[in-house]
């Protein structure tokens, strides 16, 4: 592994607040950005529901520019309780067509308006299906070699991103290369951390989990009987145990947690060239995790001081460096093996 000793992101210096940093990166002000940034492109989209195996079913948003001949194709997978229109993966999606790439970007399971598709409840353990999902928009959209497929997450997608990755060898997935911002490295430590940290983090997910979890219950009374004291539960972890109780195979919650775990040692069999961003002042995710992590010599993880969670904002427009990152670094994938150089700075968007 390549742990840069330095990152090019700078924050503002009334952006080295880790929290505000945070809210401004998932403002609606960046949903809004992100549309209007697409639109200029004059980019296409398409909804398209994709067999993930198994009669599962998952939703995402083909984009492309009409009228140009792709070089590449990038699969998105957002964060928790995020979708294909968060702020973030507008923005990505923008960069990455201005970089000659098609773009997927996929719902989770009960995430975007995707309830209705699946009875069983979403969680993090649900790798399978994310993969068959690859695996399909693989086969639709990119005609490797000459289409080389590559694949970015933030927050949890980026621990989607590279458990799909880790896996993609033994599955016959062709990726070049894969790329996660402030990926989600160990979810105990991650839980005590929003359960430690300012409540707002943990209020917030709350209020969309339970919000998801109540939709759910309206969808399918019968399969999905939630107790509403469950419902008023204050702490993720309490939820969380209630969960793998009744929706998992798990003996406990520690045991879910280390199911999805890739901390340590989970991917130092790693074989897709890997990028990873984050920040020291992450709120959510404990920087202190990236510096024993065991990644082979084909990853690089740059962390810089600022930035808060997923966020990294330039200015007071929200413009951010870490949609640019992604499509900088992911972009390497359509040079040849001679002249990439992954470590450069990404350009700033006009």
């Amino acid at each position: 592994m390549s742990l840069q000793p330095a990152s090019a992101y700078s924050a503002p210096r009334w952006l080295r607040n880790p929290h505000l940093q945070t809210l401004l990166g998932s403002s609606g002000v960046r949903v809004l950005r992100g549309g209007r940034e697409l639109g200029k492109l004059g980019a296409v989209h398409a909804a398209h529901l994709i067999d993930a195996g198994g009669d599962i079913r998952l939703q995402g948003v083909h984009s492309t520019l009409p009228g140009r001949q792709a070089r590449g194709f990038a699969l998105l997978l957002h964060g928790w309780e995020g979708s294909v229109e968060s702020g973030y993966m507008r923005l990505t999606c923008a960069r990455l067509l201005e970089r000659g790439f098609d773009v997927f970007r996929l719902n989770f399971r009960d995430h975007g308006d995707t309830h209705h598709l699946n009875e069983g409840l979403f969680h993090s353990n649900r790798l399978e299906e994310v993969v068959q999902a690859a695996l399909t928009v693989s086969r639709r959209w990119a005609r490797e070699p000459t289409l080389p497929m590559v694949l970015a997450g933030y927050s949890l997608g980026g621990n989607f991103a590279l458990r799909v990755a880790l896996q993609a060898p033994s599955v016959g997935l062709q990726l070049a290369r894969v790329a996660a911002v402030c990926p989600a490295l160990d979810p105990d430590r991650t839980t005590t951390a929003m359960e430690q940290g300012l409540s707002l983090y943990e209020r917030y997910f709350m209020q969309r989990w339970t919000h998801s979890l109540r939709r759910k219950r309206a969808l399918f009374p019968m399969s999905q009987a939630i107790e509403e004291e469950q419902l008023n539960s204050r702490h993720l972890r309490d939820l969380t145990a209630w969960l793998v109780a009744r929706h998992t195979d798990f003996a406990d919650v520690e045991a879910y947690f280390d199911g999805y775990r890739i901390s340590r040692d989970r991917m130092a069999g790693l074989q897709v060239p890997a990028d990873i961003l984050t920040s020291a002042d992450d709120p959510v995710i404990p920087v202190d995790d990236f510096h024993d992590w065991q990644l082979p010599d084909n990853a690089t993880v740059e962390i810089a001081a600022h930035g808060g969670h997923c966020a990294f904002l330039r200015d007071a427009s929200l413009r951010g460096y870490a949609e640019d990152w992604v499509a900088q670094r992911l972009a390497t994938a359509l040079e040849p093996a001679s002249v990439q150089n992954p470590g450069s700075t990404p350009e700033e968007p006009a």
